[in-house]
């Protein structure tokens, strides 16, 4: 095993940088520093006999604490929400920095509709006849050139009703609620933010007849005046062309469509801060809060209402097309140019973004200056390496999309990879999601970083000592841009970050000072993570053969089905599925076996070369085959049998979305029915395991 670096090594390229007094000196001792990096250089790789390792150590050793303070501190100086010219302004310092290091860059344009608050008031009226109008903005930040906290997205709206507390707002909150006699119908809702989406939230309330939604974060302390801004739209890209990229002067569906109306909910909504929503709770009647409720819920409340306290609710919004703008940074492989490994994070924040997502975009910019040093002493990756910085994000995955979309036959034949990092750091521990082959390549290479947070250890130990062993989560939601690739093209993803939530969430509170202060004082998270992503794309764009193993995939697959036995009735069969994964198994074993003859061939050996090449392939395509044409019911953008979103935001499985779909779907139809359409389903999966499994092979015939 190699053994780890420590991510707090100074830059040895800064020697150049001294200055001195007598040339003839600086001569002499830059000619000694360029002959002693030369020795040590070529020692290294001697000694090591591996050059791809010789430099995966000197990526890590280039890493620097205080140029990620730096790039952070930059970014984080304006508010930078998309669509906006400060929002551009930092596009243009991504583009910059990426230009400055020499590395091919370009910036790709895009039209997108976006949604902006034009004004927004909310006035409580008690029951003592008592008035008060609630200040929405974080205090402090009036001038601050933050915008004010709305839901983009959400439809305009007014409404002067009773408030009722509807908890998570989901469908057993609901049931909670009628077993009281509670009837949220004609009342605006008071919901706190859980694991339902934003959107699927409010339109839930639609459903059960309420007019508006007042939705706040569960906060104390310093951040109990904070406001979580968000979309409330449903699935992701621009929603007015959905499935198809923007083409300028190309076919847009208008904004009253119906396929265009059916992502946005149905009532207006605006997020308050759970200070507001404090104020609201104490002062409510009417049915007492259901038992389990008082389990998870901080705040001192005796009833639910409805009322007697009064919501006076109005929301203006606008709905804008804007510019918006990826910029990408090129590295040509040399012996595999046409191979491509994508490393993205996204740079448009709700406010400064220290955290969502500049940790991460500090974290892209830092790996660019390190293989732009390495490039300078001589490095040049196998295959392609291309960094990229999306725009929009925060409304739906939209730079990302709209990219992917365009080059949907590119990154079908060509796309090894996408790595995504959008909260770089939020607090303490690290977390891994990944499509399974990921699974050991990301265990060997924690086992190459120091962990931030334990002197002495390696990550790998710290994060399967806090985890009681290995997790590595699946990526079935869409909450970040690894969604375009995974959903659409079929492209192998992982996703990493440190911390599992912070409190000041898309608030007006999430600055450099906030992470200074909080989430990673001495920038030691930011190393770590920027380290693990780095070398993920060293071996993935330097490996002579393709670090996946498909073998983790089909165990995986098989875990998925012991869980799903126990949701499904007796007449329905997973022989199908059972048997197309024990056909990926045989698949990956094969693959296994081909992959360790090969990396003992020679490198110079044409021939050997060529059968590598083909076999990478495979192990890049398998994963496409888990894609059906048809998709799933929840939108277009969704074909990933395996992994993606279900139209049924409160079902317990997170993998299958179509099968989860049909259960959830087809309680309302006699028992036949159901079964058959789980049963088609499960066909579905069964076919796509065994496409990924003839792609791994290889196989027409």
């Amino acid at each position: 095993m190699v053994q780890p670096f420590s991510p707090n090594i100074s830059n040895p390229i800064s020697i150049f940088t001294f200055k001195h007094s007598s040339s003839r000196t600086l001569l002499f001792v830059t000619i000694l520093c360029i002959l002693a990096i030369y020795t040590i250089h070529h020692t290294a790789i001697k000694n090591t006999q591996n050059r791809a390792e010789y430099y995966r150590h000197a990526f890590l050793s280039l890493a620097t604490n205080q140029t990620f303070s730096s790039y952070l501190k930059d970014l984080t100086l304006h508010p930078h929400l998309a669509g906006t010219n400060l929002s551009l302004k930092t596009a243009q310092y991504v583009q910059t920095h990426f230009t400055q290091l020499g590395l091919e860059t370009k910036m790709a344009e895009f039209q997108g509709l976006l949604s902006y608050p034009v004004h927004s008031s909310l006035v409580v009226r008690f029951s003592t006849g008592s008035v008060k109008e609630m200040a929405l903005m974080e205090m402090g930040m009036e001038n601050s050139g933050v915008v004010m906290p709305y839901h983009a997205y959400s439809p305009s709206g007014s409404a002067y009703a009773k408030v009722v507390f509807v908890n998570f707002g989901r469908e057993e909150d609901y049931g909670a609620l009628g077993v009281l006699g509670v009837k949220v119908s004609g009342c605006v809702v008071l919901v706190r933010r859980g694991e339902m989406g934003r959107g699927a939230v409010v339109e839930k309330a639609a459903e059960k007849g309420a007019v508006a939604v007042l939705m706040y974060t569960d906060g104390d302390g310093n951040w109990v005046n904070g406001v979580e801004r968000g979309t409330v739209m449903m699935g992701i890209g621009d929603p007015l062309s959905p499935a198809w990229t923007d083409v300028l002067g190309g076919e847009r569906l208008e904004v009253g469509d119906n396929e265009v109306l059916k992502r946005f909910p149905r009532i207006p909504s605006m997020p308050i801060s759970a200070e507001i929503a404090g104020t609201i709770f104490r002062t409510l009647e009417g049915a007492p809060l259901p038992p389990k409720w008082k389990d998870t819920l901080g705040a001192n409340v005796s009833g639910v209402g409805p009322g007697p306290t009064m919501a006076n609710f109005t929301y203006q919004g606008e709905k804008n097309m804007a510019a918006i703008y990826n910029v990408f940074a090129i590295i040509r492989g040399s012996e595999e140019p046409e191979r491509h490994v994508l490393l993205g994070n996204h740079r448009d924040a709700w406010t400064y973004g220290a955290v969502d997502p500049n940790s991460g975009t500090a974290a892209l910019l830092d790996i660019a200056r390190r293989y732009a040093m390495m490039m300078r002493s001589g490095w040049k990756p196998r295959r392609t390496i291309v960094l990229c910085s999306w725009d929009a994000e925060e409304f739906g995955m939209i730079g990302s999309t709209e990219w992917v979309e365009q080059n949907l036959i590119n990154l079908g034949s060509k796309a090894v990879a996408y790595i995504n990092v959008d909260c770089a750091v939020q607090g303490p521990g690290f977390f891994a999601r990944a499509t399974p082959q990921f699974d050991d390549i990301l265990i060997e290479v924690t086992k190459k970083v120091m962990d931030p947070d334990s002197e002495g250890v390696i990550l790998y130990e710290g994060w399967t000592r806090s985890n009681g062993g290995v997790n590595i989560q699946r990526l079935s939601g869409v909450d970040s841009d690894y969604a375009p690739f995974l959903q659409l093209v079929g492209v192998p993803c992982a996703d990493l970050y440190y911390g599992k939530d912070f409190p000041v969430y898309h608030t007006a509170f999430d600055s450099y000072s906030w992470m200074k202060q909080y989430g990673d004082p001495l920038f030691q998270r930011h190393v770590s993570v920027s380290g693990v992503w780095g070398l993920l794309a060293l071996h993935l764009a330097d490996d002579t053969v393709l670090p996946f193993n498909y073998l983790s995939y089909a165990a995986q697959l098989q875990e998925h089905v012991n869980i799903l036995r126990k949701s499904l009735e007796a007449n329905v069969s997973l022989d199908p599925l059972v048997a197309s994964i024990g056909n990926l198994a045989s698949a990956a074993k094969e693959a296994n076996d081909e992959a360790k003859k090969l990396m003992e061939q020679e490198d110079s050996d044409e021939l050997s070369i060529l059968k590598r090449q083909a076999f990478n392939d495979r192990l890049m395509l398998a994963e496409r085959g888990f894609l059906d044409v048809d998709g799933l019911k929840r939108g277009k953008r969704f074909k990933h049998l395996v992994y993606g979103p279900t139209s049924n935001y409160e079902s317990k499985l997170d993998f299958f979305p179509g099968v989860a779909d049909a259960i959830s779907q087809s309680k309302s139809i006699d028992r036949r029915e159901r079964q058959a359409a789980i049963q088609h389903e499960i066909w579905r999966v069964a076919r796509a395991v065994n496409n990924a499994a003839k792609a791994l092979r290889g196989q027409l015939l």
